[in-house]
């Protein structure tokens, strides 16, 4: 009988999760709380370790269509005249390195190309999980939707993909306390026709100045201009990605900075402001038939970029774990898919945070040096262990 699985979480890591499987030629259902599915934030780095393992899915060919592929990165530029302090070049480089280029690309397209890639029957929204438990034989989930109403699912084994407050890893983990990084971002679109034409360029450039830094790089097929802003949090604490914030305040936090800089924050609209928590590595990520992926195992800060990358890579590994796996032997599947992801992604999940600290060093000889280690450094190469992960793996479906 065919394995019966429940991914909890209709995100980009939940739905890549049920495409890999189907791959492996196990069915998931994918229930998700929403009403429709729509992706919060904005901008995204589709970095190589993502894409090659996209491609084996054969959708990496769709990227093109609205992803931006970058020709330049890691665009280093002093906060006050937008002198560029180093700027590593992608392009033919990155893909020769690493067997895949490097995109940027809104979220929402990248979760309309999941859904569109997994059948209909598969995905159910308007279902809040309230209740999961593992009885030995099978797990047992309670959801409920708007109208009040309750269902009830078995299945042989769930993976939590519910983010950051995930209900199933507090099923199955003890509590993690969330970390406040004292910072928080803004995020906001800019259209290209308003932008500065150095924005528009197929490049992700971060000024970095005294206690906050600025990031933008195009999206939506050059539509649009990403735009992040990291500042120092004050009485801020909202952890929310919709939670509304005001340009007026952004703008204020960018006094005296280049005026390309405040050309690209008077020419948004609304903006979205949420304090930055990330969690403390878990000891166990898998208990009986229950797993987790994604944030909801290894919520990181953003600062390498590798949130959804890291979710794509634990999805590809799950499903390779499970393949022609039976009932009884899917503890020990969940223990290896454990045993191989957890290692990587928290090294990924720490190693995210502190960047802030070198990234917002007052002016003086601590900038004067990063600035000189910049200008000599070759982050392409210096990246193999992140971006060539799985270089060799076998295409999923084999």
């Amino acid at each position: 009988m065919a394995l019966r699985v429940a991914i909890v979480g209709g995100g980009l890591g939940g739905l890549a999760a049920a495409l890999f499987l189907r791959a492996a030629g196990v069915e998931a259902q994918v229930y998700e709380q929403a009403t429709e599915l729509r992706e919060v934030g904005a901008g995204i780095v589709v970095s190589p370790n993502m894409v090659r393992p996209l491609a084996r899915l054969g959708l990496a060919s769709a990227l093109p269509s609205f992803a931006v592929r970058l020709e330049e990165a890691w665009e280093f530029r002093r906060w006050q005249d937008g002198r560029v302090l180093f700027s590593q070049k992608m392009g033919d480089e990155c893909e020769r390195l690493y067997g895949a280029p490097c995109y940027v690309a809104h979220r929402c397209d990248l979760l309309a190309l999941f859904q569109g890639a997994l059948p209909t029957s598969q995905l159910h929204l308007d279902h809040r999980c309230t209740s999961v438990r593992d009885e030995g034989q099978s797990v047992q989930l309670v959801f409920a939707r708007r109208d009040g109403s309750e269902v009830r699912v078995e299945a042989d084994l769930v993976i939590g993909a519910d983010g950051i407050h995930s209900v199933i890893r507090d099923a199955i983990a003890p509590k993690v306390d969330a970390r406040f990084s004292g910072l928080c971002a803004f995020r906001c679109l800019v259209p290209a026709e308003r932008a500065p034409a150095m924005a528009l360029r197929p490049v992700q450039s971060v000024w970095l100045g005294p206690k906050r830094h600025f990031v933008h790089y195009p999206i939506s097929g050059g539509r649009f201009v990403n735009v992040v802003a990291i500042v120092p949090a004050g009485d801020w604490r909202t952890e929310s990605w919709t939670a509304k914030g005001e340009i007026s305040d952004m703008k204020r936090e960018f006094a005296g900075w280049d005026a390309r800089v405040h050309q690209l924050i008077d020419s948004a609209t609304d903006t979205k402001r949420w304090a930055m928590y990330d969690r403390s590595p878990l000891e166990r990520w898998s208990v009986g038939r229950i797993s987790l992926l994604g944030d909801s195992a290894h919520a990181m800060l953003p600062f390498f970029g590798q949130g959804a990358a890291q979710a794509v890579e634990d999805a590809a590994e799950l499903a390779e774990c499970l393949r022609d796996v039976g009932r009884d032997s899917v503890s020990a599947a969940l223990l290896r898919y454990e045993d191989i992801r957890r290692p990587r992604a928290t090294q990924v999940q720490l190693m995210s945070r502190g960047r802030e600290v070198r990234n917002h060093f007052p002016d003086g000889p601590e900038q004067e040096r990063r600035d000189r280690e910049l200008a000599e450094g070759d982050p392409l190469r210096q990246s193999a262990w992140l971006y060539g992960y799985g270089q060799d793996a076998t295409p999923a479906g084999a």
